[in-house]
Parts: structure tokens; C-alpha cells; sequence
């Protein structure tokens, strides 16, 4: 049954994931999460995906943790506060995995992406929307200010714009979420599918190997001083000069024609 939480199609190089539970809208239950998280691994050791698109069954993308759930874990005495911090721990795991995966993950949304929904948007490389959805942190309504989406959150926006969001529990709809930064690209609801997949291919059309030293890069300089992303960068761009496909991906440039890539 875990395995049914997270469906998975691959079809040219793309790899549709699908949160499947939708009479829950797509929550991020204890099992949601154990099965996302060995699918993304799956996934990730795939060499013959080379994009992946994260998408929610039904109504809505994702409705963020599943309450009824941890309002029982917060029932047993016993174990309580452990339970939650290892709920936490586990969600944040999830959620580092995105960023860390070889292929660049795009989330597709539609309806609400809300508290943890909004942080697995945060966390995927890109995103697509349809015009229609909305993006929240919204567990300041509920008493539970949103730290741990705030994370992601705060990687992608600019901290007013994130502090906003967090402090009042509202929503923003997709024409504010593309311009402050959470998703690159919206999309008539009927056509968000059609949009996802041009986004999809025309990544997966790149040479796989320097998609994958990029992304790798990108992260990973993001955090260092300008002088050190340089010397980082330096030697990453020499690592992808070596590659028997960059050569041939040059060397067609020069000649005018298509390159003739082994991946």
C-alpha cells in the first residue's frame, strides 16, 4: 500500500511522481513520507531519468502534514515529543533529498500548496503552477508557527515577503508566487500538464552529465564567499570541459550541426 502513496511514471527521460492520496489531499502522513522518500531514492539512482516532475493527485497539490495523525502521536504520553521531533526530522530529510537528487525536480501545482505542501514546493529546483493555485504557511492559524517550511521558504523569497507569509497565514495566489520567486511559470489549469512537460523536456534534452555537475554546483555555491564559488566554480567548469560529450558537444557547435551525445 506504501508504495501506491507515490506513483511513478517514466516516459522520456521524465519521471512523473505523483502524491496519491487524495481523499486526504495528498497530506504528508508518516507513510507518505517513508514512501516518498524511497521513491525520490529510487529515482535519484535512475540514469535513465534525467528530469523529474512532482505533481498531487486530486484537488490539490499538498495540504502540508497530516493533523489527525499528529494530533495522535501527540495523544501517547509516552512519547510525545519524541514522536514529533522525529517527525520533523524525518519531513526535513525528505525535503534535503530534493536539492540533492542528480536531476533537476520540478513541482507541479494546482489548488493549494500549503505549510509542508509549500515547503515541498520551496524545496524542488523549479515549479510550475496553475493560475488558479495557492501557496501558504498558514499554521500560525492554527497556533503552530510553520519553522521548519520557513526553511525552504526562506531560500526562495525575500525575507519580507517570507516573514509576511508566515507571520499572517495567508495565502498568495500564482501570479504573486512567480514574482517573488517561488515558482517560475504559470499556466491555464487545463494546460499545466502540457507546460510542466515543455519545461521537463526541454531540461532532459540537455547533456545529462553537465546538468547534473551544474545543479550539484549550484547548490553548493550558494552558500560559499564569492571568492570561493569562483575557485569552486573553476574547477567544476574544467571537470565538465573533460567530458568526452562536452568535446562533442563543442565541437558540433563549431561545425554547425547536432551533437551526438552517448547519454
Amino acid at each position: 500500500m506504501s508504495d501506491d502513496l507515490v506513483l511513478c511514471d517514466v516516459t522520456e527521460k521524465v519521471a512523473v511522481l505523483t502524491l496519491n492520496r487524495p481523499g486526504a489531499l495528498n497530506a504528508l502522513s508518516d507513510a507518505m513520507l517513508a514512501a516518498l522518500k524511497s521513491t525520490l531514492a529510487r529515482v535519484a539512482e535512475d540514469k535513465a531519468v534525467k528530469v523529474v516532475v512532482l505533481k498531487g493527485a486530486g484537488k490539490v497539490f499538498c495540504a502540508g502534514h497530516d493533523l489527525k495523525e499528529m494530533q495522535a502521536g501527540r495523544a501517547s504520553a509516552d512519547k510525545g515529543a519524541a514522536y514529533f521531533t522525529d517527525l520533523f526530522a524525518r519531513c526535513g530529510e525528505v525535503m534535503q533529498m530534493i536539492p540533492r537528487m542528480p536531476q533537476p525536480v520540478i513541482a507541479q501545482v494546482h489548488g493549494i500548496a500549503t505549510a509542508a505542501g509549500c515547503q515541498l514546493v520551496a524545496s524542488c529546483d523549479m515549479a510550475v503552477a496553475a493560475e488558479d493555485a495557492r501557496f501558504g504557511v498558514n499554521g500560525v492559524n492554527i497556533g503552530l508557527f510553520c519553522s521548519t517550511p520557513m526553511v525552504a521558504l526562506t531560500r526562495n523569497l525575500p525575507r519580507k515577503q517570507a516573514f509576511e507569509m508566515l507571520t499572517t497565514g495567508e495565502f498568495i495566489h500564482s501570479d504573486k508566487a512567480l514574482s517573488v520567486g517561488l515558482i517560475n511559470r504559470i499556466a491555464a489549469p487545463d494546460q499545466l500538464d502540457a507546460e510542466t512537460m515543455t519545461l521537463a523536456r526541454t531540461v532532459a534534452g540537455k547533456l545529462g552529465a553537465a546538468v547534473r555537475i551544474g545543479k550539484r554546483a549550484f547548490y553548493e555555491q550558494i552558500g560559499m564567499t564569492l571568492s570561493q564559488a569562483y575557485d569552486y566554480t573553476g574547477g567544476v567548469m574544467a571537470e565538465n570541459m573533460l567530458l568526452r560529450d562536452t568535446d562533442e558537444g563543442i565541437t558540433a557547435f563549431i561545425e554547425k550541426r547536432k551533437p551526438d551525445w552517448a547519454e
